[in-house]
């Protein structure tokens, strides 16, 4: 199977499904990289300090070098001779498989802090699982991810609670950004029929047992950032199956131009 529009059906290839499992669970694992990095992108030259404008960009870094390699594997698993230059520049909107969350616009830099934070507590809790994953590929990978996003989640963690519990105008900020952003947390941690394959297979860990201790460290870190976890939220999903706002292709409009109009350029 290649992910279909809402990836509610498996179907077999010739490879047969556990190839297309794991390749489907690739493109997710470096969607959610590849967009997130483009979106922090925006901030080099304009974070509103010095070194926060550095911290953001290495935190992006990190994770194109992160998406560079799951998409390679998922090139390497496809066998269709993809790189991950290919998979990146060269998918349309409804063929990227990232989460809703890293690709919600920020109004602000409280909007970028809260949007990496939500994600960095996910992510780091999912790597340490993905450590033992049957996939031999996936275990290499995230051993080497593991370590980056354990200093990403410090980061924004720690920012998330000096920002909420500081003055009255960033707590407020926090919140607001808390509050727009929260109908897409669930989705992180809900599986679907493919995550439900990947489990089964050894490949990926159990998503609900994950979204216990994320939802658990969760609470506790707002709790010390004087801030409210929002409810009767309308929560929505689909990202992960292609389904996407119409934000998501303004961004690769922009992140493809060169390679679309010039297929193949190097620096």
């Amino acid at each position: 199977m290649r992910p279909s529009q809402t990836d509610n059906t498996l179907t077999t290839s010739a490879d047969g499904p556990d190839t297309d499992v794991l390749f489907c669970a690739l493109l997710r694992l470096g969607d959610n990289c590849l967009i997130l990095a483009q979106q922090i992108g925006k901030w080099c030259g304009h974070a509103p300090d010095l070194e926060e404008d550095i911290a953001l960009a290495n935190v992006g870094l990190d994770l194109i070098g992160q998406t560079q390699m799951w998409l390679n594997y998922a090139g390497e698993v496809e066998g269709k001779g993809r790189s991950a230059d290919d998979l990146a520049f060269f998918r349309d909107t409804r063929e990227f498989r990232n989460a809703l969350l890293v690709e919600q616009r920020d109004e602000d830099y409280g909007g970028t802090i809260m949007r990496q934070f939500l994600f960095d507590l996910w992510h780091f809790n999912l790597l340490q699982h993905l450590c033992q994953s049957s996939d031999s590929g996936i275990q290499e990978i995230a051993a080497k991810a593991v370590k980056e996003v354990a200093y990403h989640a410090d980061r924004s963690t720690d920012l998330v609670i000096r920002l909420g519990d500081g003055s009255d105008e960033s707590h407020r900020k926090m919140q607001d950004a808390l509050d727009s952003i929260w109908f897409c947390v669930e989705e992180l941690h809900s599986p679907d029929r493919m995550d439900e394959a990947a489990t089964d297979l050894g490949m990926l860990p159990d998503l609900v047992k994950i979204g216990v201790d994320f939802r658990g460290q969760l609470s506790n870190i707002l709790a010390k950032a004087n801030l409210t976890e929002p409810s009767d939220v309308a929560m929505r999903h689909g990202g992960k199956s292609g389904l996407h706002g119409e934000g998501l292709g303004y961004l690769l409009a922009e992140m493809q131009s060169l390679q679309r109009i010039h297929p193949g350029a190097q620096w």
